[in-house]
């Protein structure tokens, strides 16, 4: 079985991590983002900033890992949010809607593809909550 495709690299300041990941998140790469931020967690970090900016593809997978993520460390008082999604990930979020839950934008919020200019902002809906449920399961080891 080939390794996967992706770098994980942490820095760490304080209580805050970044989380810098590089290359593919599928099936086979997305236990190395599940552990790598659920070892920030267990290592008592709380405010966990993710850089997608050298991620060239992300698929289900990685969208559950961070979901998951994201919800553990909501439970932990913490809070996870992805930065500079790739396209693929950017659609699955539209997709889904459920961007709001890992780039902290308002609930209906479509971000712009990439080089289109954004639209003019309707009046915001109230905020809403929506129960996150495991979407992983099983161990990394």
């Amino acid at each position: 079985m080939p390794l996967p495709q992706l770098t994980v690299c942490r820095h760490v300041r304080r209580n805050r991590a970044l989380i810098t990941l590089a290359g593919e998140i599928d099936l086979e790469s997305a236990p190395l983002v599940r552990t790598a931020l659920a070892r920030c967690l267990s290592d008592g970090i709380r405010t966990i900033d993710v850089d997608l900016t050298s991620v060239t593809f992300c698929d289900c997978s990685g969208l559950n890992a961070f979901l998951y993520a994201a919800q553990q460390t909501t439970e932990a008082g913490g809070t996870l949010r992805l930065h500079h999604p790739p396209r693929t990930l950017s659609l699955i979020l539209d997709f889904t809607g459920c961007g709001f839950l890992l780039l902290g934008l308002p609930v209906g919020h479509l971000s712009p593809p990439p080089g289109d200019v954004p639209a003019p902002v309707a009046q915001a809906s109230p905020q809403r909550t929506v129960p996150l449920a495991a979407v992983l399961s099983g161990d990394v080891r």
